[in-house]
């Protein structure tokens, strides 16, 4: 009977991952994994690990995979034993921000034959990586304001990307402080950097609003040798797009 439970998730192994919760994308940390068994010997072929967010559709919300990788020793867990080890988990410099709508946990799972997964699940808060840092302070010296963050499906617009986090920022001072309405930076991963996709949304009428004539877009590259002068060539995109 306790076999039979154990295969319904009643009475199994549970697994729990103790890592720090605040991580900054692009570093590796170290999390210690311990297991416990349950009411039954449980046969482990592998512990694995999602890195996962969300993000919006037109219909709905769903759940997007960032990273995946696993533990890929098997062991026997015994009734009440507690087990422990560590792992490394990388944390993909390409990894959304928790800013405004965005979210990121890790899955951890126990593959088990024949038996419901038992899983544990952490929330994470995930800094930005040096460059994009560089591009936050380079838009706060231009008197920008991050207004919210979201991740979005692109999967009409890039074939191989499910996502994509989309910042959208204010000018709350600074010369473009009544100006603009508002100014949308997609970043998006390439070779070791960033391709900036601008959408510069000029202040406008009814009129312009409606046919999406208030609209322009532009598109900078941020790489580790281009921080120093992100500020002026920012500057200069937004400029030639008012």
């Amino acid at each position: 009977m306790k076999r039979i439970l154990s295969s319904l998730g009643i009475g199994s192994a549970t697994v729990d991952t103790v890592l720090p919760t605040t991580l900054t994308a692009g570093e590796s940390v170290e999390a210690r994994v311990d297991v416990t068994g349950g009411n039954d010997a449980q046969e482990v072929d592998d512990v694995y690990f999602a890195l996962a967010t969300r993000y919006e559709t037109d219909e709905s919300t769903r759940s997007a995979k960032v990273d995946t990788f696993r533990a890929g020793d098997s062991f026997t867990i015994q009734p009440d034993e507690e087990r422990s080890f560590t792992v490394t988990i990388d944390v993909p410099y390409h990894t959304p921000v928790t800013l405004g709508r965005t979210s990121v946990w890790l899955d951890t799972g126990l593959d088990i034959d024949w038996a419901v997964d038992p899983d544990d699940r952490d929330d994470l808060q995930i800094e930005p990586d040096p460059l994009r840092r560089d591009l936050f302070d380079a838009l706060e010296s231009l008197g920008f304001t991050l207004r919210t963050a979201k991740c979005e499906a692109t999967e009409s617009l890039f074939a191989n990307r499910r996502f994509v986090q989309e910042l959208e920022f204010v000018p709350r001072s600074g010369p473009f402080a009544g100006e603009l309405d508002e100014l949308e930076v997609v970043p998006i991963p390439d070779d070791g950097g960033f391709d900036l996709l601008l959408e510069v949304d000029r202040r406008g009428g009814l009129l312009s609003e409606h046919f999406d004539a208030d609209e322009r877009h532009d598109r900078l590259s941020l790489g580790p040798t281009d921080s120093d002068d992100l500020e002026r060539r920012l500057r200069t995109a937004i400029e030639r797009n008012c």
